[in-house]
């Protein structure tokens, strides 16, 4: 729930009380963290200390090749069945953090150690300093069976963090918070300035993260519950202060790469059909009932777009196309990328769901951002409650019934039919209420457009060789205002499908139109 209305604190979550180990309840409690992070928002901000320039200089692929010793890892031969990796600062990394390991002894520092790294070269690792500290942290856990410890979540660089379920490789990231991301005046980023590990029981399923948040307009204080699994779930419970006022804070967000899918035109020089680790954004508006579909884009320019909703049940970037054909990457594997799905606990209130795309030239570039921002203002003073679940895994997560969008074409009006200036969208959905249909069965097309956008045509109907039903669209858009379209399936009156929306903004629109 999240709660701006006083500057007045109200403790409202109790000790650690997972089952963990009793001494470390006593040990260790989530208001300590609270109370650092109020303290702190009370202070000016500094900036953490730099790692040094020849380790924030290193590429990525450099980065990569100092590699962190398994023997070496926290709780290793512990009977415990999460460990704990390290990570150096280099490369994007770009500061260290300071870890600590809540156990029956109390709070204990986590010392750097160079030797539990293996450098790619001497004259590398003699560089590195004694001092240095972590940059981050990787949790593993064993997920395919008993004897392995696989890797399911990093926590490293700013607030960020990424999760996984069994069988997938890394995709998308949470963030802890989000300072005005997409908006000319700049966005900040917040970092994670501290980590307190708390060690669990040797059969215990769960694992307990507190985090301690700084940046130029806030602070905060978080605590992560974690479950790794066929998909993983982490309880988020936050309490942000602000220092300074903050025109568009982004709660729970998601950060995710979109570079170009079967709705969009391929750049030059690619072979692969598709480049992507999330397709689109789901919304789930409990008040109305309805899901809405956003394919996602990759712009000519930086799009912001924001999604009214009345009662936020849940929303998410997801990556629906799981089929190695759609992306032919043997390396990549962006099939077995996550999807994320951030299910709020209370009641929100008002606010929007928005939804940043960032033109990219690259596929290393996380160009899609989708978070919460209330309506109410952040302001200096200000103190915010916040408690979500956040799922990483396959993109049933989202537990959708209604039948879903599994791809998008776009392209121009061609043929005998050809109408100058429009575009067609082809638009298949499958699942939920479509299953048990017929291929005769008096499924409606329902189409809107939005200012300026003139609907020509559309019309529904069943493909037998992909058992979809097939939605195609005819729209034309005023060429000074973008295209904005919806349209769902429905049956006697009733919708069997989520609601799918596009948009493409004035200069995509004219760059993907036919000559």
């Amino acid at each position: 729930m999240i709660d701006s209305s006083s500057r007045k604190w109200r403790p409202v979550f109790p000790l650690v009380c997972l089952m963990l180990m009793p001494s470390v309840v006593r040990a260790f409690a989530f208001d300590e963290v609270v109370d650092q992070a109020r303290t702190l928002s009370t202070s000016e901000y500094t900036a953490p200390e730099p790692a040094p320039q020849f380790l924030r200089d290193l590429s990525y692929s450099r980065y990569q090749s100092i590699q962190f010793r398994p023997e070496s890892s926290i709780w290793r031969n512990s009977g415990s069945p999460f460990q704990i990796m390290m990570m150096q600062p280099g490369s994007v990394y770009s500061h260290a953090v300071e870890l600590n390991v809540v156990d029956g002894e109390g709070v204990r520092a986590v010392p750097f150690r160079k030797s539990d790294f293996s450098y790619p070269d001497e004259e590398l690792g003699k560089r590195v300093p004694a001092d240095l500290g972590y940059a981050g942290f990787k949790l593993t856990y064993p997920l395919e069976n008993p004897e392995s410890s696989n890797q399911f979540l990093v926590f490293g660089g700013a607030s960020y963090f990424r999760g996984v379920g069994k069988g997938q490789v890394f995709g998308l990231s949470g963030r802890a918070v989000t300072v005005n991301t997409g908006l000319p005046s700049g966005e900040e980023f917040p970092s994670f300035t501290k980590f307190w590990l708390v060690r669990p029981a040797n059969d215990a399923e769960k694992m307990v993260i507190f985090g301690l948040l700084d940046g130029p307009s806030l602070t905060g204080a978080y605590r992560f519950t974690v479950s790794p699994g066929e998909n993983t779930v982490i309880d988020v419970d936050a309490r942000l202060f602000y220092r300074n006022d903050v025109e568009q804070p982004g709660l729970a967000p998601l950060t995710s790469m979109f570079y170009y899918g079967e709705n969009s035109l391929k750049p030059r020089g690619q072979w692969r059909p598709e480049v992507h680790d999330s397709d689109g954004l789901v919304i789930h508006d409990q008040a109305t009932g309805e899901w809405l579909w956003r394919p996602l884009v990759n712009p000519e320019k930086l799009r912001l777009s924001y999604h009214t909703v009345e009662r936020l049940a849940g929303f998410g970037l997801m990556q629906r196309d799981q089929q190695f054909n759609s992306y032919e990457d043997n390396e990549a594997r962006y099939e077995n990328r996550p999807s994320g799905w951030v299910e709020p606990k209370g009641d929100w209130g008002s606010g929007q769901v928005a939804l940043v795309e960032i033109p990219s030239k690259s596929e290393a570039n996380d160009n899609i951002v989708a978070f919460w921002t209330p309506d109410e203002p952040a302001l200096a003073g200000d103190a915010v409650k916040l408690s979500y679940r956040l799922h990483f895994g396959q993109p049933g997560i989202s537990q959708q019934p209604a039948g879903h969008a599994t791809a998008t074409f776009v392209g121009g009006s061609e043929g005998a039919d050809a109408t100058e200036n429009a575009f067609r969208f082809v638009i298949d959905f499958e699942d939920g209420p479509l299953d048990p249909l017929g291929a005769d069965a008096a499924v409606i097309s329902n189409v809107s457009g939005g200012e300026g956008v003139e609907v020509l045509e559309h019309f529904v109907q069943y493909v037998e060789a992909k058992d979809v039903w097939r939605l195609s669209v005819l729209a034309r858009p005023d060429r000074s205002k973008g295209l904005s379209l919806r349209g769902f399936l429905s049956l006697d009156g009733e919708p069997l499908t989520e609601t799918w929306t596009y948009e493409l903004g004035v200069d995509s629109a004219l760059r993907q139109q036919p000559e």
